[in-house]
């Protein structure tokens, strides 16, 4: 054999062994994807049925509108074929009396009543009392309504009723932020100052959000370096016992602080005791009361995080700077600080996150004015069993904690590309 056609000959059996090793390759790789999404299957099936389903579905009750489409289905379909620029004719009110009366036999008179009234208090007392003024001898319908009822003769009227009608509305979520359509113009316009109140509501919860979060970096930061310099058995010791709470009901420990912080509660009387203050202050059912519970109940998230970031920085770095002439809280503020961001990012945005959606612990400490949106949530959900405005104060609080989890995403991944370059 040549010394060409021994050069050549391993070039040619690689060639045509490279594409089965390649195949071979692919089907191991494809083989274990297809195991890996088995193993994870039933979790994958489990978070979309009980999280991202029920996410979904109060998403949709935000928007969703189906009272009227159910309770007037013939005022529906003759508003469908409406013009809309002039008062509809005699089958629209007759198809109109008669769905009231198989809305007031089946019960659901209030149903249609309750939710025009969201679009304007006046339709309430309309819907209720139409059937009172229907002629009885069964003639025309339309002009004896229009004159012992003049709102069935505004054009504004049946206007807001085709509105109200669709399957889907705008009415919720415009709530939530305190705008509404006008029923004159159509166009979307401010509440009142008297009637505002959803974004006073939410400026308030991430007010208390936000100073919750400063008081516990301000005093998870140094309890969590504290654990990190004590030996391994004391640290998981004291660990133990910063993760005691969560072994007790959320409900107890602020029912605890109520006996802590009210006026003859322990504190009080122990200030008192020491002359520190002359008379009992008011801690509890306020602003301070909600703080000071709320950091407690936070606090452990914050800890948490913090001593695992810090537990992995080697001591010699402060040593180094210091050795090199640096001042001891130079040598921390600029070299040992910035290497916790990580911590103090994570641990800040889980306790702001967790802490927009609190309810139980304002509802209990605080005043009405210290109330945040999720108490509003519940009392939509279990008093007035309005869903469609739940389910719209509770997307303002899903939109922030996505907005926040894709900010945290941002940060991290910009510092990770900074410490790689």
């Amino acid at each position: 054999m040549s010394q060409t056609e021994m050069l050549t000959t391993p070039v040619a059996e690689g060639s045509a062994q490279g594409p089965t090793l390649r195949q071979r390759l692919r089907k191991v790789e494809a083989a274990y994807t297809r195991r890996s999404l088995l193993l994870i299957a039933p979790l994958l099936l489990f978070v979309i049925v009980s999280f991202l389903f029920p996410i979904a579905s109060i998403l949709g009750k935000s928007v969703t509108n189906p009272e009227l489409d159910a309770t007037l289905p013939e005022t529906v379909a003759q508003l469908a074929r409406w013009d809309g620029k002039t008062v509809p004719d005699e089958a629209t009110f007759s198809a109109l009396v008669t769905d009231l009366r198989n809305a007031r036999n089946s019960g659901q008179m209030a149903t249609v009543a309750k939710r025009l009234s969201y679009e304007d208090n006046r339709y309430r007392s309309l819907i209720t009392g139409t059937l009172r003024h229907v002629p009885q001898d069964g003639g025309a319908i339309r002009e004896p309504l229009i004159r012992s009822m003049p709102l069935w003769g505004e054009l504004s009227t049946w206007q807001t009723l085709q509105r109200a009608a669709r399957p889907v509305t705008s009415l919720y979520l415009l709530s939530a932020f305190d705008r509404k359509v006008d029923v004159e113009s159509g166009h979307i316009v401010a509440l009142p100052p008297d009637q505002a109140l959803y974004v006073n509501v939410l400026l308030r919860t991430l007010w208390m959000a936000l100073v919750v979060t400063l008081c516990c970096v301000a005093l998870g930061y140094p309890l969590a370096y504290w654990l990190a310099k004590q030996p391994v058995g004391r640290a998981n010791l004291l660990m133990i016992l910063v993760l005691l709470p969560f072994w007790t009901s959320l409900i107890v420990r602020t029912a605890s602080w109520i006996v802590l912080l009210q006026s003859g509660g322990l504190i009080n009387r122990a200030l008192l005791a020491t002359g520190i203050i002359d008379h009992p202050l008011v801690m509890v059912f306020n602003r301070l009361g909600v703080y000071i519970s709320m950091t407690h109940i936070m606090l452990p998230f914050i800890v948490l995080p913090l001593y695992a970031v810090m537990k992995g920085i080697s001591p010699n770095y402060v040593r180094a700077a210091i050795s090199l002439g640096a001042h001891p809280f130079s040598a921390f503020w600029r070299v040992y600080v910035p290497q916790t961001y990580a911590g103090v990012t994570a641990g800040a945005l889980l306790v702001f996150m967790m802490a927009i959606g609190y309810y139980i612990t304002p509802a209990l400490l605080g005043g009405p004015g210290d109330q945040m949106v999720s108490y509003f949530v519940a009392f939509f959900t279990n008093t007035t069993m309005n869903w469609g405005m739940a389910a719209a104060l509770g997307s303002q609080l899903l939109v922030i904690v996505v907005l926040l989890y894709i900010v945290y995403i941002r940060v991290t991944r910009t510092k990770a590309e900074i410490a790689v370059h």
